[in-house]
């Protein structure tokens, strides 16, 4: 048996507005094709939903049933469409999101806070990754957005200006550097430093600089994350570089100072990375327009 929606909604139309021809002129429909709905509605049911005489048609018992029936039919009908109207217009689905240490600390949980009070409905999986990972990652189709270090990580992404975030020298309040407004990283360098894991661009960009001016980069500690850095430091056990925003949740709860780096290289920008714009699905294309044009509350770190 298979009931055609349009006849359904016909009938409850006929139901609710007593008369065919009522019906038919609120569906816009001739009188004689809802009449041969109807007929093609009970033969397929194989029950009679209208009694008719020189007087009009009558619903059966049967009928009264069946209006419940549709009714719930088509507002599920309803209910299915609406929500893929969802899906199509991006307020509903999900979207697959890489990012590195500096974005999570720094921007993230304020802008995807706001993104999520806007849509409700969509569900955003972040994922920790190293820059090289994350570009990896979506070339691979295994994330839809990625957010990065800026850098050449071949033709098979797409990178969009996303914030710009500044590397800072974070030492314990007692150290002899602490004073100092500003450093230079040769000034550093004979001290030990506590380092993020390998691979990740804050370790690598301080073996490039330590390499340019022939110094060694004496890393004591290496770990994964902001806070274990700041703990490290804050207990004596070396010096650190990371960014700026990540180190100001830190600096009112331990004992640190984050000091600027005189170097060009301290100056860095952060890249949303898409396999292709076009390539975007709804949602994921909203996460992009929020993230790059974010409420104001949600831009500051």
């Amino acid at each position: 048996m298979k009931l055609d929606p349009v006849s359904l909604r016909l009938f409850v139309a006929v139901m609710e507005e007593n008369t065919i021809a009522a019906a038919a002129a609120r569906e816009h429909l001739a009188a004689s094709a809802v009449s041969r709905r109807l007929a093609d509605l009970e033969a397929a049911l194989q029950v009679a939903l209208f009694t008719r005489s020189n007087r009009g048609t009558e619903p059966t018992a049967a009928a009264f049933t069946l209006l419940n029936l549709a009714r719930g039919v088509l507002n599920d009908l309803d209910g299915i469409a609406s929500q893929m109207r969802e899906y199509g217009s991006g307020v509903r689905g999900h979207v697959r999101v890489v990012a590195n240490i500096s974005a999570i600390t720094q921007f993230l949980p304020g802008e995807l806070q706001s993104f999520l009070a806007l849509h409700p409905q969509v569900d955003v999986r972040l994922q920790e990754q190293i820059s090289t990972a994350i570009a990896q990652s979506v070339a691979e189709n295994a994330a839809d957005v990625g957010i990065l270090n800026h850098g050449n990580y071949g033709e098979r992404i797409t990178l969009l200006p996303y914030r710009s975030d500044e590397l800072v020298l974070i030492v314990p309040t007692g150290h002899l550097l602490a004073r100092r407004k500003a450093v230079r990283l040769a000034e550093a360098l004979p001290f030990a430093f506590v380092g993020m894991h390998p691979g990740s661009a804050v370790n690598n960009q301080l073996m490039r600089a330590a390499a340019e001016v022939d110094l060694p980069l004496r890393l004591r500690i290496q770990v994964t994350s902001y806070d274990a850095l700041c703990l490290m430091v804050a207990a004596g056990l070396g010096i650190g570089v990371m960014p700026r925003g990540s180190a100001s949740l830190y600096r009112g709860t331990l004992a640190i100072r984050a000091i600027t780096l005189n170097e060009p290289w301290a100056q860095r920008r952060l890249m949303l990375c898409v396999r292709a714009e076009e390539s975007l699905s709804s949602v994921a294309r909203l996460l992009v327009d929020h993230l790059r044009n974010p409420p104001q509350a949600a831009a500051t770190p």
